[in-house]
């Protein structure tokens, strides 16, 4: 059941990365709202499930958040290094691919763990497993809609910004396989969603926002934004 609902993931991813592509002329509008959608999930829904599950303290903190901490600056080092590193070959302030490129392959590994998740929601029964299935195929929708456009932000060609869509649509299939072979604790799909929480609040405040409003500092693109965070509000309040 769970591989098969991973279907309907796999087609949302899909879905998302093709409005992506579609909305060329109206990029701040689509930097708006993907960086709304990163801080909703962020802040709605992957700290909660994190602190959540994680359980804990570490010296008087849940362990989660010290994860979380980790994954943004872990993402602030990537960037760095990347930087300096094309830097040196002489690109000045240009934005590196190879940042692009990782970032999606973050979001891959994550679109993985939800498979991964759907398939321990199912393995404890099939409420919980519906619940957490009507979570993931939703925001798999904003999963490949931030795919492609961080791929294509950072100046890759629309072929690779394609690849990476469609590794992140099969993800969550190949995730909820797995759960066929074993089962996942659940303080360590804690762990691993604070420290993603981290890592993708870094792309959306240091990277997607700005780049948002930098050319075109309108209404809209605020407008936009505060929409991306209200539909994953929706979508947390439904799955509920």
């Amino acid at each position: 059941m769970a591989v098969f609902v991973a279907l309907g993931a796999f087609l949302m991813t899909l879905a998302g990365g093709w409005v992506a592509q579609r909305v060329s002329d109206r990029r701040h509008l689509v930097l708006g709202f993907a960086g709304g959608l990163m801080l909703g999930v962020v802040g709605l829904d992957l700290l909660p499930e994190a602190v959540e599950a994680a359980g804990g303290l570490l010296f008087g903190v849940p362990a989660a958040l010290l994860l979380f901490v980790g994954g943004f600056l872990t993402a602030h080092l990537v960037e760095r290094s990347l930087a300096v590193r094309q830097a040196a070959h002489g690109a000045g302030e240009e934005r590196v691919p190879q940042v692009g490129l990782t970032a999606a392959a973050v979001m891959v590994g994550h679109s993985l763990m939800d498979g991964v998740a759907l398939g321990a929601a199912f393995q404890v029964g099939g409420g919980m497993g519906a619940a957490v299935a009507l979570a993931v195929i939703t925001h798999d929708f904003a999963d490949g809609f931030n795919t492609y456009t961080i791929t294509s932000l950072y100046g890759n060609a629309r072929r690779k910004a394609l690849l990476m869509l469609y590794a992140d649509a099969l993800a969550p299939i190949v995730g909820a396989a797995t759960t066929l072979l074993f089962t996942l604790p659940e303080e360590l799909l804690g762990c691993y969603l604070g420290f993603f929480g981290g890592a993708l609040l870094y792309l959306a405040a240091a990277e997607i926002l700005p780049e948002a409003h930098h050319d075109h500092p309108a209404r809209s693109t605020l407008l936009c934004t505060v929409a991306g965070v209200g539909f994953i509000w929706l979508v947390v309040g439904v799955a509920e």
